[in-house]
């Protein structure tokens, strides 16, 4: 999707209501925001308005040097990637503050350990101001047909931002009208359960599918693209509300609601036609057949990122993909690397890996160990190949800084196919639903195994992945006992196709794996590939590595670079210090709210109720 970018990127101002300052700034008409008393006229009124909320839901790389809600910069803690030295602990304790009042902006631990927002409802009073007012003034200027469709927009962000306070929270206060300044019972009122908040979320987008346009013009938020989010935010509440064993009724209800929508999104226009890298790393998706929305960038408009430039090959990657990570990779034969018949699918150098593994493998990490690297692995999935020539160089603006013009999927084909699959697989396995058929498989996985690849990757004899078949489902030994081998493998799916985005911190969580979390189950979360270090990196060979670089041998022995046994050093490269993060409980699928805030409620006689496990 090519969002008009002056129109929305560069409005915000027109997109509030609430007015600051002092007495007498209020009593002033607002010179770049909407009065009521001449506002909602009108369609192109009402489209200002919700185009306030794009740069806020569709960040796409963000802009300039943001990192909210990007990949590579923005979701970096999972059990997919490593730091050097301790790795990020978890918060163990209650914050002082855990309040946000502003609108543009979030805080980076709260991308880093619950990838949502804080405990802000801005945004939630910003969309009950736009349905009020669609309500009560705009109604009436507006036909049926274009009314329903607007609503059902305000819905579906009121629904976007309560599902994303949900997975940070858990319980929240819900509110689905506006309050009044004076509405102390309401506005201090406790926290509602995640089910109840959670059912107003679902009955938002269902009414979003019932009304929202098919087609509201080029790269403007429409049923196909809605669904697919929904079907986002259906299947995390569902799973989360089954595994974690909280009400069965509701994660049946949720995970239907989730077949549904992403069902609808792949009846689209949209096709897995696209390669790979094309996904990420071009100047223009525009026609691309597998994104629904996209996030163009523009140098001469000034609007541009910084995400390409920390894959082009020599910016820093402080954690980087680990050898776990690394072996869930499924090889090109569509088995584990254990069982594999492919030649050279036990060995793990970049350039193996590369030639025996699912072709996303290629296309997301580079064919040279790079320093740059926290553990050798660097990724380069979000930048061109044509970048990774300027290694060594000077880096045009497109590859360097904050001036990168790549656009950005905010919503691919990917993610609601394997969301149906997903879905449809829990629902079948717990709940009594239809068993997934071959049809399925091949309608989800398969097609998106069966992407084309692009002529680097030709050249270089990347191959595509056998089909999954369901009589021949992997035997992978590294499957949790109680894991299903289909849903393991859809899991597997999710975690070659999504790495560096949104979902794998929010995965483990709604499957109840936080214990992936802790490293010391597996020496695998601190080693990187298998290399030869005098052949492959011999910059790794300096005085100041000596005693520092480490690798280890197939039985285990760790050798030590010492000054002089450069030809030793062979093995998996050790991820320089690493080391497990603090331990933590369960308490942390959920983040607890301030200390400040349960204060300002018991100051005016009401009770902010502490999140679970969180004293």
């Amino acid at each position: 999707m090519k969002f008009p970018t002056k129109f929305i990127y560069s409005i915000c101002a027109a997109s509030l209501l609430i007015a600051g300052c002092n007495k007498e700034l209020l009593d002033r008409p607002p010179l770049t925001e909407p009065v009521d008393d001449s506002f909602w006229r009108n369609e192109t009124d009402v489209r200002l308005f919700a185009n306030g909320f794009y740069s806020q839901y569709f960040v796409g790389y963000n802009s300039a040097w943001g990192v909210d809600y990007t990949p590579v910069r923005g979701y970096t803690f999972s059990d997919d990637v490593t730091s050097r030295n301790v790795q990020t602990h978890f918060e163990n304790s209650v914050p002082a503050s855990r309040a946000q009042t502003a609108e543009t902006g979030a805080n980076a631990l709260w991308l880093t350990q619950y990838a949502g927002p804080s405990w802000n409802f801005s945004w939630v009073r910003k969309a009950n101001i736009f349905i009020d007012r669609l309500e009560n003034i705009a109604q009436a200027n507006l036909e049926a047909d274009a009314y329903n469709h607007w609503m059902a927009v305000a819905r579906f962000f009121r629904g976007f931002e309560y599902s994303r306070l949900v997975s940070v929270f858990g319980n929240v206060p819900y509110y689905d009208h506006v309050l009044t300044d004076d509405a102390w019972d309401e506005l201090y009122k406790d926290r509602d359960d995640r089910g109840v908040v959670m059912d107003g979320v679902y009955d938002d987008f269902k009414f979003v599918m019932d009304n929202i346009r098919i087609n509201d013009g080029k790269q403007m938020l429409n049923k196909y693209i809605a669904a697919a989010f929904i079907s986002r935010f259906m299947l995390f509440e569902g799973t989360f509300q089954h595994y974690h064993e909280l009400d069965a009724e509701r994660a049946k209800k949720y995970l239907e609601f989730a077949v549904e929508a992403a069902a609808f999104a792949m009846s689209g226009p949209y096709s897995f036609e696209s390669d790979f890298k094309g996904l990420f790393a071009s100047e223009s998706l525009d026609g691309n057949p597998e994104v629904l929305m996209w996030r163009t960038y523009d140098a001469a408009l000034g609007v541009t990122h910084h995400i390409g430039s920390y894959n082009n090959g020599t910016e820093g990657q402080p954690a980087g993909a680990n050898l776990e990570f690394v072996k869930s990779f499924i090889c090109n034969d569509g088995r584990v690397w254990q069982h594999s018949t492919v030649d050279g699918a036990s060995s793990f150098s970049i350039t193996d890996l590369a030639l025996t593994r699912d072709p996303r493998f290629e296309a997301t990490i580079y064919e040279d160990p790079r320093p740059a690297s926290a553990s050798l692995f660097y990724t380069y999935k979000f930048a061109s190949r044509e970048a990774m020539t300027y290694i060594g160089q000077s880096y045009p603006p497109a590859w360097g800084s904050n001036t990168n013009t790549n656009d950005a999927p905010v919503m691919r084909l990917a993610e609601p196919v394997l969301n149906w699959i997903e879905a449809k697989a829990v629902l079948a396995e717990f709940f009594g639903g239809p068993a997934v058929t071959q049809g399925d498989v091949d309608a989800s996985i398969n097609a998106i195994r069966d992407r084309p690849l692009d002529e680097t990757a030709i050249a270089k004899g990347i191959q595509k992945t056998a089909p999954l078949m369901l009589a021949a489902l992997p035997d992978d030994p590294d499957r949790d006992a109680d894991v299903s081998a289909l849903i393991w493998e859809i899991r597997r799916e999710r975690r070659m196709e999504f790495f560096y985005e949104h979902t794998r911190l929010l995965d483990i969580k709604r499957w109840e794996k936080i214990e992936y979390m802790d490293f010391s189950t597996d020496p695998d979360y601190f080693l990187g590939p298998w290399i030869a270090v005098q052949e492959d990196a011999p910059v790794l060979l300096s005085e100041s590595n000596e005693g520092v670089l480490k690798v280890r041998k197939q039985d285990g022995t760790i050798v030590t670079y010492n000054g002089s046994n450069g030809a030793d050093m062979v093995g998996f490269y050790m991820i320089e210090n690493a080391a497990n993060r603090n331990e933590f409980g369960s308490e942390v699928y959920m983040a607890p709210v301030g200390q400040s805030q349960i204060i300002d409620y018991q100051e005016r006689g009401y009770t902010l109720t502490q999140t679970a496990g969180w004293n």
